[in-house]
This record gives structure tokens, C-alpha cells and sequence, in this order.
């Protein structure tokens, strides 16, 4: 089939590039950067120019239409954010002819922000650290319990959080008048990433990794494959409680209580992990987006490693902004020790000349200045983070599909 990624800048859409083109697919890709991280890769076969999605999510449609239509795809595959204006625009897709696989978007709004998604997981009964939503400085100054997490309703990649410490972590925040923001204490214990699949509420496919290796923005540069059936069963209730459609992942903590979520999304994340542990996330994308009935997925495999050495050095750089670090990282993946003794690379598994070539630009541009792995993290992220203006004029535009951009 020929798959048209939603995304080339973020990881997620670099790894489905590999795991889609292994499997025997033509796979091209949108971005608003010809020199996104899916252009580094043999296995993408062409990255189209579109306009960053954040703030006019329907500019991005337009135009990722016109590619698709003009392309001869078959799918037009979310991998980011993207996902909410396909969700919104369902109706007009279909009608185009267009196969993609999105949830209702009720489902989606009700987990896309973070306050939202705190009042849905509440009421399905999904355990979450102990948590406040407020309205405003004062509101958030009554808060004791540190350390602790303030969230912005929109964010992708930890963009609008931050930890506070304490209450004078709170001073001088600027707060836009009427936003509600999340306070949420910190849980401890080790962060865990579950992904699943759903057909209209029923759970066909299901994975959890551990994050053994933090890169860049809180990114897993390591993971590790564990069975998790309680955090399992917590993410099929929620799912079915939406009759959720498609991909939808969730950030967990195994705290000594059992886990708790602090982190939901309505997409897919980074799925090699799970391939490679005997659960195929992918594939049932594909039926969905077909109009299929995908074929449950078989529990993973415990204990699979693997690792993505590009986040890792630029997690090197980010957290001790030393070349030491950097090069202590580089020594460990080629000599297999430490973390990355019997892992596998997700970003590259095979021979891949261009990705190496990415890999070692990075790695000399970090080595002789630290600091610039910002430029690699914020803008891979700044391609496809849904901005809060543009979230407004998705739920606008869904509320009113009459003659909007959602109905044309």
C-alpha cells in the first residue's frame, strides 16, 4: 500500500516509517521541515511541504489532502497531533474517499486536554495521583502538596508543564485570564508507556514498556518490555467507556499502590517496542483505516530491550551539558554495555546509511556545543504540537460543521 504519514518530524512517524516499509509499503510523509527526522531514513520515500499544524490545524488539512489526493495513497495514517482535526473533519474525509483511522472526536475532546482528561479518567474509575483543577493563581497558591506538576490543558512533549517544587515555585507565573490549569502531585516510581488499539470500544491490541533510559524532553531513549495487566485492564475500561476508535496510549507510573496514569494521548507512540515483543500495533491501524475488523493482537513478550541512541544523546547533552556525557553515551552503544547489552535500535534495526548520517551530525554538533540539542528537540516538536489557539478552532469548527472548514 502507499501510506501517507500525518508527520515526519517526531519519532513516532520515524519509527512506523521503518516498521511499514519493512513490512513492504510505500511510505511518504508530511512536515512543514524538509529536514525532519523522517528524511533521514531510507524507508521514507519522499517528505511533502505543509504548514506547521499548531495554530491553523485546517491550513495543515488542506494541504495534507492535496498531497493525498494528488499521491495515489491508500491511508493517510495519523502519527501526531494531527489527529484531532482528522477526527473533526471525519465526515468530509469520508466523503473524499480519504482512509485514516481517528476516534468520534466526543472521544478524542474528551482526553486531547489535559483538565479534560483528568474529569474522564475520573469518572472511569482510572487511578491518578492526587490532583486540583484550578483557575487562577490564588486557586493554585492553596496548593500543599509538593512536589508537584502544573499543566496547561494543552501541551505535547512536557511543553506547558512545569514542576514546582514548592509554593515560591508558583511566583511570577504569568496566567491567561480564564484558562484552568491541573495541579498534580508527583508520583514516584518508574514511568511506564502502554499503547493500545481499539475498535469502537473493544481492545485488540495492548503493550507496556518501561522508560529505562531518559533522552531529551523526558523522552524513553530506553525501554524495556513488561506485561502489566492491571494498567491493561485500566486502559480497556477507558477505552470502552469512549467506544474509542483507533490508537490511544497512556504515560503510567508504577507507584507502591499500583499504577497511576498522569499522561493520556489519543494517537500511537513509538511502536517498535511492541513489534519487536510479539504485539503489532500497526497492522490493525491499517484495517481500521480500511473499513476492516482487525484480529486481536496476542499478549507481548516480557523483558524485550531496546533503545533510540539519537534521543539518548541528545538527553546526554540536555542533562549534564557535558561532552564527557555525550561520548560516554556513544562508547556504551557501540560497545554494547551497560543499558544497551542486548537492545535493539528502534530508530534504525537494519542497515540505514542516511540515518547514520543524521546520527552522526547530531552527535558532532552536540560534541562541540552542548547546548544545541534544543535546536533538535524544540523543533521537531514545534512542527507538530497543537498549539492552544488551534485546539479552539478545531472544537469551534466541530461544534458548528455547517459551512466550516470541517464540512467543506
Amino acid at each position: 500500500m502507499r501510506i501517507l504519514l500525518s508527520d515526519g518530524s517526531g519519532l513516532t512517524s520515524r519509527q512506523c516509517a521503518t516498521v511499514l516499509s519493512r513490512a513492504g509499503h510505500q511510505v511518504e510523509a508530511l512536515s512543514p521541515d524538509p529536514w525532519c527526522v523522517c528524511a533521514f531514513t531510507r524507508h521514507v520515500r519522499r517528505v511533502h511541504r505543509v504548514p506547521a499544524f499548531g495554530d491553523d490545524p485546517f491550513a495543515w488539512l488542506e494541504s495534507a489532502l492535496a498531497v493525498y489526493d494528488e499521491g495515489g495513497f491508500d491511508v493517510l495514517l495519523p502519527t501526531q497531533e494531527q489527529v484531532s482535526v482528522l477526527s473533526a473533519a471525519a465526515g468530509r474525509l469520508r466523503g473524499r474517499g480519504v482512509a485514516t483511522a481517528a476516534p468520534p472526536f466526543p472521544a478524542l475532546a474528551a482526553v486531547q486536554d489535559k483538565v479534560t482528561a483528568y474529569a474522564t479518567l475520573e469518572a472511569a474509575g482510572v487511578p491518578q495521583p492526587p490532583s486540583a483543577v484550578v483557575s487562577g493563581a490564588a486557586q493554585a497558591a492553596a496548593w500543599e502538596a509538593f512536589p508537584a506538576y502544573l499543566k496547561r490543558p494543552i501541551g505535547t512533549a512536557s511543553s506547558g508543564v512545569i514542576r514546582l517544587t514548592g509554593p515560591a515555585s508558583l511566583a511570577g507565573l504569568t496566567w491567561p485570564e480564564g484558562e484552568r490549569r491541573l495541579i498534580q502531585q508527583e508520583a514516584r516510581g518508574p514511568l511506564v508507556m502502554t499503547q493500545a488499539v481499539f475498535a469502537s470500544g473493544e481492545l485488540v491490541a495492548f503493550h507496556a514498556c518501561r522508560r529505562t533510559g531518559e533522552g531529551s524532553r523526558g523522552g524513553a531513549s530506553r525501554k524495556l518490555g513488561l506485561r502489566l495487566p492491571e494498567a491493561e485492564a485500566q486502559l480497556r475500561r477507558l477505552g470502552g467507556g469512549l467506544r474509542w476508535h483507533g490508537a490511544l496510549s497512556a504515560d503510567v507510573v508504577l507507584t507502591a499502590d499500583g499504577p497511576v496514569v498522569i499522561d493520556v494521548n489519543p494517537r500511537l507512540v513509538e511502536p517498535v517496542n511492541a513489534l519487536l515483543s510479539g504485539v503489532d500495533l500497526l497492522t490493525p491501524l491499517l484495517d481500521l483505516a480500511r473499513g476492516r475488523t482487525p484480529s486481536p493482537q496476542p499478549p507481548g513478550r516480557a523483558g524485550v530491550a531496546t533503545h533510540q541512541l539519537l534521543l539518548a544523546v541528545l538527553g546526554a547533552a540536555e542533562h549534564t551539558g557535558r561532552r564527557r556525557a555525550v561520548l560516554g553515551e556513544l562508547a556504551s552503544a557501540l560497545l554494547r554495555r551497560g543499558g544497551y547489552a542486548g537492545s535493539v535500535e528502534e530508530l534504525a534495526p537494519g542497515p540505514d546509511a542516511r540515518a547514520a548520517l543524521l546520527l552522526a551530525a547530531v552527535s558532532g554538533l552536540v560534541l562541540a556545543r552542548p547546548r544545541a540539542w534544543r535546536r533538535f528537540a524544540t523543533g521537531s516538536v514545534t512542527a507538530y504540537a497543537l498549539s492552544p489557539e488551534g485546539w479552539e478552532r478545531i472544537r469551534a469548527a466541530a461544534a458548528f460543521p455547517s459551512g466550516s472548514p470541517c464540512d467543506e
